[in-house]
């Protein structure tokens, strides 16, 4: 009898977990064991994963039946996590998750924001996982990670109008970008953060200041490079909000080969405009000297594990991905800098 593959023993540990803990935190757990296993790392998934356990919560209890004629008035209600999970796990029982992900990728794209774009990210490994092979617990997981998206829908100012093809390197110079505020009043989370922006008009415009046209591909390749570069120069204290400028973009790409290219095409909007709230919102100045030797891949993947983060996991594993699309030494830069942030955390 064949073990049971790595990821899978990760997802039995996380069973029975909800979300989030702490003061809103995403539990990033499933995510960073999914990434170790991408890394070519299944050896330390096992420890990492039950480190990482201990922190967690138990999955809230559940509230109100959710189902086909109330789910609208459910949106962004985390409170009703449980409630979207047990109509999501309803739905894998009537159809395939590919059909389900084609379903609800629409309906939920306008709040990608959700959970400081956790919820795209959490289902884009979820995919991935189930692409390379369907089980019981990737089945979970990916319901888990669709209903959290759901429950933590978040609309950002703007919708989406008729834009001509624009890439966002070309026009990040001309985003409007919040005043600074009264540090005293730092916000909680990410996602707390950025609803500031509901009282900056301005930003309303930014959904249709960069669009993909027909080529999804490159606009999330320059996506991720412009966000790579803007981390290394803006993310002082905010290191962990542009981690997710990349990481979501990233999450998109793992999700577009299963969904048709209309949907996969308005998510890319709704992902710029998410990572340009971030970059709006959170900028401060981060000092940076690029080495004159790029590190290798499995420096940078050792410095991650060895930090024991999962941004920093998950960060590195993004990062490579994108550097085989396209080797902009960004790519490299930035995780380095950030397993540097969190070099101490495992020792």
């Amino acid at each position: 009898m064949n073990p049971m593959p790595v990821i899978d023993e990760a997802l039995e540990i996380f069973h029975g977990y909800g979300p989030e803990f702490g003061t809103g935190l995403s539990n990033h757990g499933p995510m960073g064991a999914e990434a170790l296993c991408a890394l070519g790392r299944d050896d330390e998934v096992p420890a990492w994963s039950s480190r990482y356990r201990k922190r967690l919560r138990q999955r809230p209890p559940a509230v109100t039946r959710i189902d086909e004629t109330n789910w609208h008035e459910a949106l962004g209600d985390i409170t009703r996590v449980t409630d979207w999970e047990a109509f999501m796990a309803e739905q894998l029982d009537q159809m395939s998750w590919q059909d389900a992900l084609v379903l609800w990728a629409p309906r939920l794209a306008p709040g990608l924001m959700a959970g400081a774009t956790h919820g795209i990210i959490r289902t884009g490994h979820a995919v991935r996982s189930l692409a390379a092979g369907e089980t019981p617990a990737r089945r979970a997981e990916f319901i888990t990670g669709i209903a959290y998206w759901a429950a933590r829908y978040q609309l950002l100012p703007g919708v989406p109008g008729p834009a001509a093809a624009a890439m966002p390197s070309s026009i990040i110079g001309q985003l409007p970008i919040m005043p600074p505020r009264d540090r005293n009043r730092r916000p909680t989370s990410i996602f707390s953060a950025v609803a500031e922006l509901d009282a900056f008009p301005p930003f309303a415009t930014a959904i249709d200041m960069a669009a993909p046209g027909d080529d999804l591909p490159a606009f999330l390749s320059d996506l991720t490079q412009t966000m790579a570069a803007l981390y290394l120069s803006n993310a002082g204290p905010a290191s962990i909000s542009y981690v997710h400028t990349v990481t979501a973009p990233s999450a998109l790409r793992m999700l577009a080969p299963h969904l048709p290219k209309e949907t996969a095409l308005l998510a890319a909007r709704y992902t710029w405009q998410a990572c340009a709230a971030i970059h709006s919102r959170g900028h401060f100045p981060h000092e940076f000297t690029m080495p004159e030797k790029p590190p290798d891949r499995d420096d940078l993947v050792d410095r991650a594990v060895h930090s024991g983060d999962e941004h920093a996991i998950k960060f590195t594993e993004a990062c490579l991905r994108e550097y085989d699309l396209v080797p902009n030494p960004v790519f490299l830069a930035a995780p380095l800098d950030l397993s540097a942030r969190y070099g101490q955390k495992a020792e």
